[in-house]
C-alpha cells in the first residue's frame, strides 16, 4: 500500500536526539546512525513531532498560494481556528474581506458545515441504535490512531464527513451554480491548522474523493491576510456562522454543540490514548459523545498556527459573543442525505501486529519476551526505539541488533573486563 504523509523528516536539521521518538503516539520512529527516520507504515500524520523536535527538523508539506493561479474561479475555506490568530479581531468579517483580497473569489467559512456536521450527529444520537459512546471523526489523526491502534473501536467512529469536506461540496456546488464554470477550472482551498488535514484531503479516510483541491498552512497565510485586512476601512457582510460553529476550534466546542451533557472533550495525544483504551475496557459506557482532538486545545493548537493556542482560544471567545447562536441547517442546503455520511468504511490497518499468521505472531512474542528478560527495562532510548518493548520487536522483526542497546553493551563489556583481570 502507497503511503502519503504530510509530515517530513530534514535529515540535515535532525541531530539524532531522541525527542521525536519518545513523544510518537504509534512508535513510528527510530534513530539510526544518527539520524531520525520514519516508519511510513505507522505515521498518523499528528505533528507530535513537528511540535517536540528542538531542531526543527519535522516539517509539514502543504500547498502554496502561487496554487490559485491554476484556476478560473478560487474559494477559501478558512478554518475556525484561523478566527484567533489575530489580536484586537473583533469582527470576522475583516478576515473573510481580506481573502477576498488576496486572490480568492468567494469564502465559505468551515464553521457553516460545522454547524450542519453538529446536527447531523444530534439526528444519530437520537437513533436507539446508534453505539454509545459514539466518537467524533473531525480530528483526523484520531481517525488514523483508532484504525491502527484500536480496531474495535471502529464501529463507534461517527461516520459523518468532516466539516471541511462538507464545507467545500457546497462551496463547489455554489461557485459551479453562480459562475457556469465547470466544476475542474474552480478551485477550493482549505485553510489549515495542521498537517494531518493535507494528509485526509491527500489520503482520505470514509470517503473515495474530496472536492478539496489543496491545503494552505495558516502559517502560511497568516502575513499576507493580515497586510490585507489593514488595508479594509468598512468590511462587507460576508460571515454566515454562528458561535456554535466557531466554538469547533478548541477543545469541547463541538461536543457542546450536541445539546447533551453525557459527553467527554479531551486534548493532546497522551490523554487521547488513555481516553480510548478506557473506551476499549467499557469503562465509559454512560457517555453518548466523546469528542478527541490530537492537538493541545484542539485546532487552535495545531502546528501550522501563528498564535499560543490559549491566546488564539481567548481570542475566538470574544469574537464568538458577538455572533447568534448558529446560522445554518441542512434544510437550508441542497445535499441529499446520503452526503453527509462516509461512503466507504474506515478499515483496520494492522501496521502494529507482529505478524498476520497467528502462530507466527506468536512465536515472534515468545521471542520479544526473552529478549525483554535481558534488557534493563528503563526505556531509555539510546538504542533509537522509544521503549525496551520496541526495541526487543524491532530486534526480532531484523531491523535492530542486541548490540544497539548500549547499557547491555556496557555491562558485557565490564564482564568481559572483569573475566580477563581474573
Amino acid at each position: 500500500m502507497e503511503y502519503f504523509h504530510s509530515v517530513t523528516l530534514d535529515p540535515e536539521r535532525c541531530r539524532g536526539c531522541i525527542t521525536c521518538v519518545k513523544r510518537c503516539p504509534t512508535e513510528a520512529i527510530r534513530v539510526k546512525d544518527g539520524k531520525a527516520t520514519i516508519i511510513k507504515e505507522r505515521c498518523i500524520d499528528c505533528g507530535e513531532c513537528i511540535r517536540v523536535c528542538p531542531h526543527r527538523a519535522k516539517k509539514a508539506v502543504y500547498d502554496k498560494l502561487s496554487m490559485l493561479d491554476q484556476f478560473e474561479y478560487k474559494v477559501a475555506l478558512p478554518a475556525p481556528a484561523l478566527f484567533g490568530q489575530y489580536n484586537n479581531l473583533e469582527n470576522v468579517d475583516y478576515i473573510l474581506n481580506g481573502l477576498l483580497d488576496l486572490g480568492f473569489d468567494d469564502v465559505f467559512e468551515v464553521a457553516r458545515a460545522a454547524e450542519l456536521v453538529s446536527e447531523c450527529t444530534r439526528l444519530k444520537l437520537a437513533n436507539e441504535d446508534c453505539p454509545k459512546p459514539l466518537i467524533s471523526t473531525a480530528c483526523p489523526a484520531v481517525v488514523r490512531l483508532v484504525r491502527v491502534r484500536f480496531p474495535k473501536l471502529i464501529p463507534h467512529l461517527l461516520m459523518v464527513r468532516a466539516p471541511v469536506e462538507i464545507a467545500a461540496s457546497i462551496a463547489r456546488r455554489e461557485a459551479m451554480e453562480a459562475t457556469g464554470l465547470p466544476s475542474e477550472k474552480i478551485g477550493v482551498f482549505f485553510i489549515s491548522p495542521c498537517p494531518a488535514k493535507v494528509t485526509a484531503v491527500r489520503q482520505p479516510l470514509g470517503t473515495n474523493i474530496t472536492d478539496i483541491d489543496g491545503v494552505l498552512a495558516i502559517s502560511d497565510v497568516y502575513k499576507p491576510l493580515l497586510n490585507a485586512m489593514n488595508k479594509i476601512q468598512h468590511p462587507k457582510t460576508l460571515s454566515e456562522s454562528g458561535l456554535t460553529g466557531i466554538s469547533w476550534a478548541y477543545t469541547g466546542g463541538e461536543a457542546t454543540s450536541l445539546l447533551r451533557t453525557k459527553y467527554l472533550a479531551a486534548d493532546g495525544m497522551e490523554n487521547v490514548i488513555k481516553i480510548l483504551e478506557e473506551i476499549e475496557d467499557e469503562k465509559l459506557q454512560d457517555l453518548d459523545f466523546v469528542e478527541l482532538g490530537a492537538c493541545n486545545s484542539g485546532c487552535v493548537g495545531g502546528c501550522l498556527n501563528i498564535e499560543n493556542p490559549y491566546i488564539a482560544l481567548t481570542r475566538i471567545r470574544q469574537v464568538r459573543k458577538y455572533m447568534p447562536v448558529s446560522n445554518n441547517r441542512i434544510k437550508d442546503y441542497t445535499l441529499s442525505p446520503e452526503e453527509y455520511l462516509c461512503d466507504k468504511p474506515v478499515e483496520y490497518d494492522p501496521v502494529l501486529q507482529l505478524d498476520l499468521d497467528l502462530g507466527r505472531a506468536m512465536q515472534k512474542m515468545q521471542e520479544i519476551q526473552k529478549i525483554e528478560k535481558i534488557l534493563p527495562g528503563i526505556d531509555c532510548a539510546s538504542c533509537g526505539s522509544p521503549s525496551c518493548h520496541t526495541f526487543a520487536v524491532d530486534v526480532v522483526e531484523g531491523s535492530a541488533d542486541i548490540s544497539d542497546c548500549l547499557i547491555l553493551l556496557k555491562k558485557q563489556l565490564e564482564e568481559t573486563k572483569n573475566d580477563e583481570c581474573s
